[in-house]
């Protein structure tokens, strides 16, 4: 076995990355601190050819360096906006028929391997806040909660990890 190196990958670049057909699916980062986190979120975006990013509420925007350390370009290939308000978002996202999953514990959530997409259907998935989550009014605002299992003792994962989890889970879903 060898490691191939960066230019035997055939990776698109940002042009062939905005012309590529993308998933039916948007984030949302619902205030959301951590800039290397939102950096990583975007890295992620890009690798699983998501459709566009909306920075919600206290969630930085690009251009910024620390958001660059970790996004390394992708701020440049995937599409992103940002809107004040995460409830304005989500219902004028609605009215477009995009489905809200929330992506939080929940009472009645549906676990993340149990989440089945409907054909022909857009959605959009929020990921809150790293202390609080996504934001109740939100999360009773969305269609679905889905929820990552997990089996150890921690309560939470972090939320680049999480939307790492559920966007793979998600491209997969969409794409095999």
């Amino acid at each position: 076995m060898r490691k191939l190196k960066n230019s035997e990958l055939e990776r698109l670049d940002v042009e062939a990355f905005k012309q590529t057909e993308k998933i039916p699916l948007i984030v949302i980062l619902d205030n959301i601190r951590s800039l290397n986190n939102i950096g990583s979120v975007f890295r992620t975006s890009d690798a699983f050819l998501i459709e566009k990013i909306y920075l919600c509420g206290i969630t930085a925007k690009p251009p910024h360096k620390d958001i660059h350390k970790t996004a390394l370009g992708a701020t440049e290939s995937v599409d992103w906006e940002y809107a004040e308000d995460t409830l304005a978002l989500i219902e004028k996202l609605k009215a477009s028929k995009i489905k809200i999953l929330a992506i939080e514990q929940a009472e009645n959530s549906t676990m993340l391997q149990d989440f089945a997409i409907e054909p022909n259907q857009k959605y959009a998935v929020v990921f809150g806040n790293e202390v609080k989550g996504v934001q109740q009014k939100v999360v009773s605002a969305s269609d679905c909660c889905i929820e990552i299992p997990q089996f150890g003792t921690k309560h939470s994962l972090n939320i680049s990890v999480s939307a790492g989890v559920v966007l793979w889970d998600l491209f997969k879903k969409f794409r095999f």
